[in-house]
C-alpha cells in the first residue's frame, strides 16, 4: 500500500470518530440507557445500520457491483454455530459493563476518557486469548 492509501484511511477514521462522537454513540450514558431499555437512541442507530447493511448487500448481489479496483465483490455464505451465541453473550456483557464496544474505543480515548485505555487493553488481550485457544473452542 502507498502512503496516500493510509492517509485516506486516516481521514475516513477521523471522520467516523467525529460522526459517532457528535451522534453520542460513544457516550457511556447512552449505552447504559440502551442496556436498561430506557432509550431508543442506540437501538435506532443499530437498527438503521442493520437495514443499511442488508440493503447494501442485496444491491451488491443484485447488480453484481464491483470494487473500486474493478474486482467482483464476493460475499461468502456464513454457517451458524453455537460459538456465535457464546461470543455474542461475552461481547454483550463486556459492552454493558464497560460502556464501550471496539468501534468507539479510540473516539472515547480521544475525548479524554482515558480510563477506556483499560477497555482497549482488555479487548486486545481478549483477542490474543481467542487466537491462542481458537483451535480448542467450539466452532
Amino acid at each position: 500500500m502507498k502512503t496516500s492509501d493510509y492517509i485516506k484511511f486516516l481521514v475516513a477514521g477521523i471522520f467516523f470518530g467525529i460522526v459517532i462522537t457528535k451522534a453520542e454513540l460513544i457516550s457511556w450514558f447512552r449505552i447504559q440507557e440502551m442496556f436498561r431499555l430506557q432509550s431508543f437512541h442506540m437501538y435506532g442507530v443499530i437498527g438503521s445500520a442493520v437495514v443499511t447493511g442488508m440493503l447494501s448487500v442485496w444491491l451488491i448481489k443484485k447488480f453484481k457491483i464491483k470494487s473500486l479496483d474493478g474486482e467482483p465483490i464476493k460475499i461468502a455464505d456464513k454457517k451458524f454455530n453455537k460459538g456465535q451465541i457464546y461470543g455474542g453473550l461475552i461481547f454483550g456483557f463486556g459492552w454493558a459493563i464497560t460502556g464501550a464496544c471496539p468501534g468507539p474505543l479510540f473516539a472515547q480515548i480521544g475525548t479524554g476518557a482515558l480510563v477506556v485505555i483499560v477497555t482497549l487493553l482488555s479487548a486486545i488481550l481478549g483477542t490474543w486469548v481467542y487466537g491462542k485457544f481458537r483451535d480448542k473452542l467450539p466452532h
